[in-house]
């Protein structure tokens, strides 16, 4: 019974890991990696084929993302996470193979200008991104799931997103059972829409974040709308747009609930009317998930809006653009408006469009509204860049950039503390995780210091045996290096598939004679065939 690290240690983006037990090979997460990595992850233990089951805590790519190349790779066990993320994974997944595959179409295009550069073959396909979404299995909060003889598990909500969780884990063999808890991302408290993370008591083990594990944030709610109302306020009277690199699913969805306050109570003035466009499909499919979950999800203040048969996220002047061709026409527009975009870091999507539209233009306001990674055109931004490069084009950078202060979907230190401590009696060993390399370890440091807690911050490589309590390999810090040239089109599905069929001849032990042999000759005949 082992517990290794892969993803996300050190590092902020690129979550899973990786559990073995009642001979299952399971994983938490598969998880994309995002901006600037630092070091390399682990590869998995065993080949994708092998894997039994994945636990997805919540939806957002840096934690699901990895999925569908997963099954590109053989995986055929099944995807067990909450109802809602269930849903928002279903229109995420085919967003991420969609640019995938549009981005190498991109790149191909313009390496025909140069006969030396190989073509590029997307990560995953579309038709990957379905075959993982048809093995999830969606799962209500709050009950216990049998996955399997020496495997079960429960969802409980963690307040970071929609359908988001934190997950246990009861794993037993050889009539022993340990509890491990996976925090998956810990919500802040007292934001718009979602409830506050529930706690839970026992664990025998934790693997926790660290996102926002060295610092605080305010002491007193932030008045989000106040602050968002002066600065459309200051931007419209200037004639410029304020433009919002959003994530589709979760921060659009809380500004579209701002925007309706403000709008409802008047606070921009002389703009009366001024328009919203939500310019993402993504979260105009997202949005319309929030709506189906609301009564799951919601906190009680969207709840009563609902209840009064008024949409908490919805408001006259929102437009929803779907086609190229209503983004488009969207800057051609000489109104004074906000425009709602994805990606939130802006390293992708359509927002790249809107910035180079917008950029350069002094009355204009670039308002950022969530965490920016290491080394994405966000985080350059907020860090004063006077020029970026879009689609080749160097913008110079005049307008404002700004950000909402104290807006985060992520507990701060005090937040994470509360979460840890509310186990009743402390774990045997609690994992740091998900965090820069530098918080990773002032985090676990205060908690081993300050809390009595047997805190660690594993690097991606490191084991752990559950059973007896002991590191059996302790990962060390490996400098990124440039990756291996991966193998490229059919060659790779063909190796997927030579996976695939290593991991069933691997599941045949136990099986009837006759049918093995029959396997073998099947196997035997096909090699005849193209040799």
């Amino acid at each position: 019974m082992r517990l290794e690290f892969i993803g996300a240690d050190h590092e902020v983006t690129g979550s899973c890991h990786y559990l073995e037990a009642a001979g299952k090979h399971m994983l938490v997460d598969y998880g994309m990696e995002q901006g600037v990595n630092v070091f390399e992850n682990a590869e998995l233990p065993v080949q994708e084929a092998m894997i039994d089951y994945v636990f997805l805590t919540h939806a957002h790519v840096d934690h699901s993302g990895l999925l569908p190349l997963l099954y590109a790779k053989g995986f055929r066990g099944q995807v067990y996470t909450t109802d809602a993320t269930a849903d928002l994974c279903s229109i995420m997944l085919r967003d991420c193979a969609h640019i995938q595959m549009m981005e190498a179409e991109w790149k191909n295009r313009k390496a025909k200008r140069s006969s030396s550069v190989a073509a590029v073959e997307p990560l995953y396909t579309m038709e990957d991104a379905e075959g993982v979404i048809n093995r999830i299995v969606p799962c209500h909060y709050d009950q216990e799931i049998q996955v399997c003889e020496g495997v079960k598990i429960r969802f409980t909500d963690v307040g970071h997103l929609l359908g988001s969780a934190s997950i246990e884990v009861w794993l037993t063999e050889d009539g022993r059972t340990k509890k491990i808890v996976f925090s998956g991302d810990i919500g802040n408290k007292n934001q718009p829409l979602l409830r506050d993370p529930s706690y839970t008591k026992e664990a025998d083990y934790v693997v926790m974040e660290s996102t926002y594990g060295d610092r605080l944030h305010s002491q007193e709610r932030p008045d989000y709308v106040r602050e968002l109302a002066q600065i459309l306020q200051e931007t419209f009277d200037r004639g410029g747009n304020v433009v919002i690199p959003s994530f589709a699913v979760g921060r659009t969805q809380e500004m579209l609930y701002f925007l309706r306050k403000i709008k409802v109570d008047k606070l921009v003035q002389g703009h009366d009317g001024f328009q919203v466009f939500v310019d993402s499909p993504l979260a105009v499919e997202a949005t319309g998930i929030f709506q189906e979950n609301r009564w799951e999800c919601f906190d009680e203040e969207a709840l009563e809006l609902v209840r009064a048969k008024i949409n908490p996220i919805s408001f006259a002047g929102l437009k929803l653009s779907i086609t190229s061709e209503e983004s488009k026409a969207i800057n051609f527009d000489e109104k004074p408006k906000v425009i709602l975009s994805a990606s939130g870091m802006c390293d992708a999507g359509r927002i790249r469009h809107h910035l180079k539209h917008n950029l350069w233009r002094p009355e204009c306001t670039i308002l950022f509204v969530g965490y920016q990674s290491v080394g994405t055109l966000g985080r350059s931004l907020i860090e004063g860049a006077q020029e970026v490069k879009l689609f080749g084009e160097p913008i110079q950078v005049k307008a404002k950039i700004r950000q909402l202060s104290g807006i985060s979907g992520h507990a701060d230190k005090n937040g994470l503390i509360e979460w840890i401590s509310a186990f009743e009696e402390k774990p045997k060993k609690v994992f740091i995780v998900h965090g820069e390399d530098r918080v990773c370890m002032t985090f676990a440091e205060c908690l081993k210091m300050e809390y009595g807690q047997r805190a660690y911050a594993p690097y991606s490589g490191t084991v752990f045996n559950l059973l007896s309590n002991e590191f059996e390999y302790e990962g060390q810090p490996i400098p990124v290096k440039k990756k291996a040239k991966p193998a490229s089109g059919v060659f790779a599905r063909l190796l997927a598939a030579g996976q695939r069929l290593m991991a069933l001849i691997g599941r045949s032990d136990g099986l009837a004679n006759k049918d093995m042999a029959k396997f073998a000759d099947q196997i035997n005949s096909l090699c005849d065939k193209w040799e």
